[in-house]
């Protein structure tokens, strides 16, 4: 009995170095992509200005165009994966989506179950409202009304800060701004460029800026374990970052300098 443990001990151990060995050389999504001659990446088209449908019906912003950039830098077609702020992460995880350039901030809870690039972008979350209320910290939010989109880090972060607050939460950006337009939100906690698009589209609308919870980066969100997918990324990020290229695509939709 002992000899014929030892055996199938044996086979079990070459059997499991055999398998970590595979598993090594399936880890490469950059090679898999390569020759699918695809990318799919998930984009948060209900995101302005990240991520928006234009007049002529065609999904622009900066997201979009950093995207567009990326497949194109890769030499590889472009398969826009249509998400939201709570579906990206788990389209990244499910294999409906190779990588997610989706506002997608970087937080020590999501780095526990994906990978990021290098910081493409900046996103700052802020709390905006009425101008006649006063508002300087989350301490004045208690017992207010604040909307905030479903799974966003502004999402999380208002939660954390403002506990007594009553925080009303909507699926996308789209419909937090449809919320804030029609007045059905007059607290929201989001980021500047959507305060801008609600200003934008009700321009007497008494909304203004009253802080800044958090100033976090935005990185590109790609599945643990895939070295030379990440390593590719961030060079590509280096090199637009250098060249500028980047900076262009956001100052497009975001102004500053």
């Amino acid at each position: 009995m002992k000899k014929t443990s030892n055996f199938v001990r044996g086979i079990l151990a070459s059997a499991a170095v055999l398998a970590i060995g595979l598993g090594s050389a399936h880890a490469d999504l950059l090679k898999d992509i390569r020759e699918a001659k695809k990318i799919r990446i998930a984009l948060d088209t209900g995101s302005p200005p990240y991520g928006f449908v234009n007049d002529a019906m065609k999904p622009v912003g900066s997201d979009v165009e950093t995207a567009t950039l990326l497949a194109q830098d890769l030499g590889v077609a472009l398969e826009m994966v249509q998400s939201t702020s709570p579906n990206r992460i788990p389209f990244l995880q499910t294999g409906k989506a190779d990588i997610v350039v989706a506002s997608l901030s970087v937080t020590p809870d999501r780095e526990k179950v994906i990978d990021f690039s290098v910081p493409y972008a900046q996103i700052l979350a802020v709390v905006a409202g009425p101008k006649a209320v006063e508002i300087k910290g989350f301490d004045d939010l208690k017992g207010k009304r604040v909307a905030t989109t479903r799974g966003s880090n502004n999402d999380k972060v208002v939660t954390t800060g403002a506990k007594d607050a009553q925080i009303v939460r909507y699926d996308d950006d789209a419909t937090l701004v449809t919320a804030a337009v029609s007045g059905q939100a007059d607290i929201i906690a989001t980021s500047p460029a959507i305060v801008s698009t609600v200003l934008q589209k009700s321009p007497k609308k008494d909304l203004v800026t009253k802080f800044t919870m958090s100033t976090v980066p935005l990185g590109i969100g790609l599945r643990k374990d895939e070295p030379q997918l990440k390593a590719w990324l961030n060079e590509w990020i280096a090199k637009n970052t250098e060249n500028g290229k980047l900076k262009a695509i956001y100052t497009k939709y975001h102004g500053g300098n």
